[in-house]
C-alpha cells in the first residue's frame, strides 16, 4: 500500500470524491504544508498557518496507479486557481500535491504536464515535498457522506463529486 497527501479547495470535496475509488482503501483529511505542529481548523482557516486541507490517500497501486489517482484528483478540483476554489479562498485551499520522493515529484509533473492540453489557464498546483501531515478533526471524517444535506455539501460537494464520478465511472466500486 502507498500513501499520497493531496489539496484541493475544501477537503471534503476531494475526500468525496477519491472515496470509493476501487483500491483506494484509507482516506484521511487533514493538514499539511503549515509552520504550526498539530494546527487546529480554525488555526488553519485564519490563513496565518501556511497549512493546506489536504486528504491522506492510501492506496493499492496495482490497482489503482498513482497516475489515474492524479487524474482523479485533478478532475474533482480546478488547478488553475491560486490559493482558491470557486468561493473558497485563501492559501488553506490552494491545489497541492505533496511528494515523498523524486520518483514521485517527477510523476505528479509529469501528469501535471500531459494534463495541462485539458486547461486554458495554466495549472498552478504547487508540488512541495512532503514535510508534515496532521490529522484534522474527527468531525471533518466522512464529512460529505454524514452531512448531505448541509447546504455547502448540497451545492458545492455535490456537484464536484458527480462530476468526477461521471468522468472516471469505470473507476469506482
Amino acid at each position: 500500500m502507498e500513501t499520497i497527501v493531496l489539496g484541493g479547495g475544501c477537503f471534503w470535496c476531494v475526500e468525496g470524491a477519491i472515496l470509493g475509488l476501487k483500491g483506494v482503501s484509507k482516506v484521511i483529511p487533514g493538514y499539511s504544508g503549515g509552520h504550526i505542529d498539530n494546527p487546529t481548523y480554525e488555526q488553519v482557516c485564519s490563513k496565518n498557518s501556511g497549512h493546506a486541507e489536504v486528504i491522506e490517500v492510501t492506496f493499492n497501486s496495482e490497482i489503482i496507479p498513482r497516475k489515474i489517482l492524479l487524474e482523479v484528483f485533478f478532475t474533482c478540483h480546478d488547478p488553475t486557481q491560486l490559493n482558491r476554489q470557486g468561493n473558497d479562498i485563501g492559501p488553506q485551499y490552494r491545489s497541492v500535491v505533496y511528494y515523498k520522493n523524486e520518483e514521485e515529484k517527477l510523476e505528479v509533473n509529469e501528469v501535471i504536464g500531459y494534463l495541462q492540453q485539458n486547461f486554458v489557464d495554466d495549472i498552478v498546483t504547487e508540488v512541495s515535498p512532503l514535510i508534515n501531515f496532521y490529522v484534522a478533526e474527527n468531525y471533518h471524517h466522512n464529512y460529505f457522506a454524514n452531512n448531505p444535506n448541509n447546504p455547502y455539501c448540497a451545492m458545492v460537494v455535490s456537484p464536484k463529486i458527480s462530476k468526477t464520478r461521471a468522468k472516471h465511472a469505470s473507476l469506482y466500486e
